[in-house]
This record gives C-alpha cells, sequence and structure tokens, in this order.
C-alpha cells in the first residue's frame, strides 16, 4: 500500500520503494529490524553498502526525520555516494541528514562547544603541510643535534600515538623502534606542539577526533545534546575504527542505543593506521543485547573463488565465522603456477596478460597484487619491454620512488660525472648542505679538468662554509668507497651501508618498507654486470607511456593495475593474479612475531581473493637471490600449503621457445 511519509522537516513525499523487492532476505532483514545495537558482518561482495542505504530510506518512511539520523563513513567519496544513492531512491534530497566522515562530523560537533575546550568557534584547521610546518618549528626549539628525525617521521609518531591511544614512548616501541634514542626529543617536541595549537587556535586532523571525544566527555550539556539528537546512528567499515572512534560513538549512542555497526572482521587489514580489530570482535560485549546480522550472499565472485576464501579464512581463532555463498554460476577453479625465479614469474605474468587479451578480458579489467612495492621491480621492467601500459595504484612506480632516486642519484655520479641533476639530488642528502650549497660544490667541481678525483682535494674542500663541512665529508667517504666497486649491486649495498640506511630510518614513517625496497633493488642489480648497463635499462623506462596514474584526459586508456593488496581493498577486478606466494614475503617477515599479525596477514590474503570475480591466479616463485645468500630455495607461503588440493589446481611454467629477445611459456599440470 502507498503511504504519505516524512522525508524532510516539512515537506511529504509518495514512498514507493518496495524494500522485499530491492533487497535479498539478510538484507531485508537488517533494513526493517536493525532496532538496539546492531552488529552488521558483511562478508566481502555482499552488498553492505546498499544495506545501508536501504536502512536509512526505511528510517525515513517511519517517519524519522532526517536530522535525528547519523550516517559515519571513512572517505568522502564514500559519504557522497551514499547521500546521492539515498536521494534516488528517496527521489528527494532528505533534508537534514548527517553523513560525513568521523572528522567532518567531529569539525561540526566542535564548533558548536569550542570555547568550551579552549578554543573559538572560527579555529583554523591544520592540513598536513601546516601540520609539518609547525612541527618544525616546535622541534627547532628542542634539537640540537643534526640526526634529529625528520618531521613527517616526528608527525608520524604523534599522530599514530593519538589514534593507538599509546604514550609516546609505548608507540616508538611497538611500531617505530628505531626511533628508541630519540623518544625524549619527540616527546619533548610534542609537548611543544599541543600547547602551540592551543595559541594559534587551530586543530590539527588528529584533533577533530580527540577533541570531539574531549568534548563528549568533559561537557555533560553537549554529549546530552548529541545523545538526544541522533536517535540512529549508522556506522561503515566498522572493522577500521580505531580506539577514539569507538568511544565516540560510545558516548554518541548512550541513551537511544539504536547504534548499527556495519563491517567485516575478515578485512581488518590496517592496524598500522591504528585500526582495533578488537572494536568489532568486542561489540557484543560492549553494547549488551546486540543483534548480530550477517550478509553472506557474494555478488562478486565465482564459487571456486569463494570456497578458497572461506577455505583460507577459516584458520584464522579470532573470527566471526561466516560463510560467503554463491549467487554467481560455476567458474574456473584458482589456479597455483610455480615459476623459476621472481624473473620467470614476471615473464610469466606478462605473457598470461598477452593471452587474456586474446580472450577478450581489458587490460583494466586485470590487476596484478603484491604483499609489498618491492615486488613488483621485475615486473614492471618486463611490463616496459612488452609495452603494456599500467598504472601503479595508490603510489609510483617502483625505479621512482624517492628512496630508490636517491640511490640512483649515487650510482649516475659514478656513470656520468656532469650529471648535475644526480649531483644536487645525492649532495642534498647529507647534513649541512642545502640546495644552495650543492649548486656550489657541483659548479666548483665542474670548474676543474681533474675529474671525479678533484672532489678529494684541498681545492674542493676550501670553497664550502663550515656548517657544510661535516656533510660533505660524508659524501667524500661514500664516493670513495662506491667508486671501489665495479658491479651495481655491490655499489648499491656500499650506498646503503655507509649513509643511506641511517638516512632512511630518520626520514620515512614506513622506512622498513623503504629499507626492503633498496634490499630488492641489490637483488635485481645482481644479474647486472656494470653500472651503465643497469642505469640505461632503469633509465629506458622513463620515456615509456602509461606506467604511472592517468590524469583525467587519458582514463580511457587501457591499463593494467598493479597494487599492494592495502590499496585493492574495496575494489575488484575480472582477474587477479596474486605473485610473491612465499615465506618470508607473504606473510611479511615482521608479521611473524605474534599470532594476531599472523591472522591479519591472512586476513590480508582473503582480501586479496575475494578481489577477483573470475579468475584467480597465484604465483610462486621457486627460488630468488638474496645478496646475503646467494641462490635460495623458496618455502611456499602457509596461506597456499594450508588450503585444501580441491579449493585449486597446481600447475608449473615450462619454457619452449626461445629467441633473441623472448621465453614463451607452457602451463603444466603437477
Amino acid at each position: 500500500m502507498k503511504k504519505y511519509v516524512l522525508i524532510s522537516d516539512n515537506q511529504p513525499t509518495l514512498s514507493v520503494i518496495n524494500f522485499k523487492q530491492e533487497l535479498n532476505l539478510q538484507q531485508y532483514d537488517v533494513v526493517t529490524g536493525a532496532e538496539g545495537p546492531c552488529l552488521v558482518l558483511a562478508g566481502a561482495g555482499s552488498g553492505k553498502t546498499r544495506t545501508l542505504i536501504y536502512r536509512v530510506a526505511y528510517l525515513l518512511e517511519k517517519g524519522i526525520s532526517p536530522s535525528n539520523i547519523l550516517l559515519v563513513t571513512f572517505t568522502n567519496k564514500a559519504a557522497q555516494e551514499m547521500k546521492d544513492r539515498i536521494q534516488v531512491i528517496m527521489k528527494k534530497c532528505p533534508t537534514g541528514l548527517i553523513c560525513g566522515t568521523f572528522h567532518h562530523v567531529g569539525n561540526l560537533s566542535i564548533r558548536m562547544y569550542a570555547e568550551n575546550i579552549g578554543y573559538t568557534k572560527s579555529f583554523g584547521i591544520l592540513d598536513e603541510e601546516d601540520s609539518k610546518n609547525l612541527i618544525k618549528l616546535c622541534l627547532q626549539n628542542v634539537a640540537k643535534q643534526h640526526a634529529a628525525p625528520s618531521v613527517s617521521l616526528i608527525r608520524e609518531v604523534i599522530s599514530f600515538s593519538i589514534n593507538s591511544k599509546k604514550n609516546i614512548e609505548n608507540a616508538i616501541y611497538d611500531n617505530f623502534p628505531h626511533l628508541i634514542d630519540s623518544i625524549e626529543l619527540i616527546k619533548k617536541t610534542n609537548l611543544f606542539y599541543q600547547k602551540k595549537k592551543k595559541q594559534i587556535n587551530s586543530l590539527d586532523y588528529d584533533d577533530l577526533l580527540t577533541e570531539w571525544l574531549n568534548i563528549l566527555h568533559n561537557v555533560p550539556e553537549a554529549r546530552d545534546k548529541f545523545a538526544s539528537k541522533f536517535r540512529y546512528i549508522l556506522v561503515d567499515e566498522y572493522q577500521d575504527t580505531n580506539k577514539i572512534q569507538f568511544d565516540i560513538i560510545k558516548q554518541l549512542s548512550y541513551k537511544h542505543k539504536n547504534i548499527l555497526v556495519v563491517g567485516d572482521d575478515a578485512q581488518s587489514i590496517y592496524s598500522f593506521r591504528a585500526a582495533e580489530i578488537r572494536n568489532i570482535l568486542d561489540f557484543p560485549k560492549h553494547f549488551p543485547d546486540t543483534k548480530i546480522f550477517k550478509l553472506e550472499h557474494n555478488y562478486r565472485s565465482t564459487p571456486e573463488i569463494l570456497n578458497l576464501a572461506n577455505e583460507s579464512i577459516k584458520n584464522n581463532n579470532e573470527q566471526f565465522p561466516k560463510t560467503l555463498r554463491n549467487i554467481r554460476e560455476n567458474g574456473e577453479l584458482p589456479v597455483l603456477v610455480k615459476t623459476k625465479d621472481p624473473y620467470e614469474q614476471a615473464s610469466f605474468v606478462v605473457q598470461r596478460i598477452f593471452e587474456l587479451q586474446e580472450e577478450g578480458v581489458s587490460l583494466s579489467d586485470i590487476v596484478v597484487l603484491f604483499r609489498a612495492h618491492y615486488q613488483s621491480a621485475e615486473l614492471e621492467m618486463e611490463l616496459v619491454k612488452k609495452q603494456i601500459p599500467y598504472i601503479i595504484r595508490g603510489g609510483i612506480r617502483f625505479f621512482e620512488q624517492a628512496h630508490i632516486k636517491d640511490i640512483l642519484a649515487h650510482m649516475k655520479i659514478l656513470a656520468n660525472h656532469k650529471d648535475e641533476v644526480a649531483w644536487l639530488r645525492a649532495l642534498t642528502l647529507y647534513p649541512g648542505i642545502g640546495e644552495v650549497t650543492a649548486d656550489k660544490i657541483f659548479n666548483t667541481y665542474l670548474s676543474s679538468s681533474e675529474g671525479i678525483q678533484y672532489i678529494f682535494t684541498d681545492g674542493m674542500n676550501s670553497h664550502f662554509a663550515k656548517k657544510s663541512k661535516q656533510g660533505f665529508e660524508k659524501f667524500q667517504s661514500v664516493i670513495k668507497k662506491i667508486l671501489l666497486e665495479k658491479k651495481p649491486d655491490e655499489v648499491i649495498k656500499a650506498i646503503l651501508e655507509n649513509i643511506y640506511k641511517e638516512y632512511i630510518f630518520l626520514n620515512f614513517d614506513n622506512a622498513q618498507d623503504r629499507y626492503d625496497d633498496i634490499i630488492e633493488l641489490i637483488n635485481f642489480a645482481h644479474t647486472y654486470e656494470n653500472i651503465s648497463s643497469f642505469l640505461n635499462d632503469v633509465s629506458l623506462r622513463e620515456n615509456f607511456r602509461g606506467e604511472t596514474v592517468l590524469d583525467s584526459s587519458q582514463k580511457s586508456t587501457e591499463v593494467v593495475v598493479l597494487s599492494t593488496i592495502h590499496q585493492a581493498k574495496g575494489l575488484e577486478w575480472n582477474t587477479v593474479m596474486l605473485v610473491g606466494l612465499i615465506e618470508g614475503q607473504f606473510p611479511h617477515p615482521k608479521a611473524l612475531l605474534n599470532s594476531e599479525s599472523v591472522e591479519e596477514e591472512r586476513r590480508l590474503f582473503y582480501v586479496a581473493a575475494t578481489r577477483a570475480k573470475t579468475r584467480l591466479i597465484f604465483v610462486q616463485p621457486i627460488t630468488r637471490y638474496d645478496y646475503k645468500m646467494g641462490t635460495v630455495i623458496c618455502r611456499p607461503s602457509r596461506f597456499v600449503d594450508e588450503l585444501p588440493d580441491y579449493c585449486y589446481e597446481k600447475m608449473q611454467v615450462e619454457s619452449c621457445q626461445k629467441d633473441e629477445d623472448d621465453i614463451f611459456y607452457d602451463y603444466l599440470d603437477i
């Protein structure tokens, strides 16, 4: 029966929504029955967004005012998409509905009570660059030595400390152990930083959560007002919330207790960003009388892919058991392909891409996933060689990352003593040498006819200020050592050991990942006999179009996507190829310290598998080169070993034809 309902504060409209027709039974149960505290466990590809927006529509049809509903998302894009879809369903914009990120809603809430916590309502918001500049000023009041961590790294430590609700010391011990010697410096810098923000009436991104929670805890009037206003609270991607966001939700929902959270504990993969999986696992403990719903109908993947994903995640102990159920018809079994080494792995992947194209699969519907960025090095070179356009999702090409280019700059000085760009990049890495000093050093060197050896003379040392002396002496030392090496892998090792390892761990928040990248660069360079041939191969990539993120004018261009698994969450492709499925790469070595980390790695494997709609291919190199141990035999990833044999078929590639440039591979059932 049609009926008139209120969807804005004063405008009625005609209801035409047939909820039973628009939803499956599990979704319908959530949409119509989610009163009180509710936990919705939404499996991959199960239509959680659809469920949330129809729940909002259902509440509006019941006569709930839009202004009494709070819908919290994790990205502005997701918030806008939900608002647009609700408007389409309701045939009108529900005026007053609050839909946005935690930080967006926090900003609105804090402005109402800013004066209660020592700010004015016109407080400013520091963006990332503003925050760094302010921390830099604070650091100058504290740091007396040159070897202080970078401003970006200090900001990352402070942010993680806040979002994980750990003090600076514990945050460093747990997540930044290489900064233990800088604990006191960072603690003092943070004290200056927190005071300075108050002085200039400004909040940073993290303050939009902490000060909102501060108000809810310490301003009873505000807590009562917000808790009364929001009769229904809905939270998307709940498995990604941190401890502060949990506390905010707890405070907001204390009165009406209509809190509905949607998430998937099996896709909780962001602990390094302070996401707290216990928020979802312990939800029924924190909210008595919780109703638990499960969305298990998967609309994305074939039954074979879902079966593999289900069998994998069963091995986790800390979880809400659920089973993804297929909607699609049967398809191909996932395939595990064994290759001789990472180079053959890259060649196989590229050949398989060509085969898929011939079968009618678009390049843009193919993704190659990896656990860590360094696993893409050989593959990127092979894609360039075969002229296949690609993008790196959420990042840049392996050889164009800052830390890789820093290493290459030192090598380019050896290959071409007049490479000004390389000189300036390398020199500015050293203490006390800025762009002006680096330019002066280079031009002094260039005016000499003695070649590279001139940098070691007294004449060179007399041309720059005393404050740059220590840095230049270090530069001299590094150049002297790498001049003794002939092979590119040995040159890279010398740069890493004599200057760059220390630089990485003082300047980057993801220092270990970048260090791993350089170790892989050493392994990659091992096959080259001299620096020139190595740099030529790397440099030839510069003119290849379509390797990095395309601008808006190029969106129609077909490209293969390369991505870390973390960057691929929430997306889907026809064909997923997951490379590097060996112990020591996936799971990541640092995850082996405790069972909780191993379980998160398994969830990451689950996320990778459930990105695939039709075809899932795992690639496992049998050997790899390690610069410390030479060629090593790779152990298969435990995430494949623990799967039942019937979940996938095993194949191995065998070279069957070779010409000047190419090796072609055939599948061999094994």
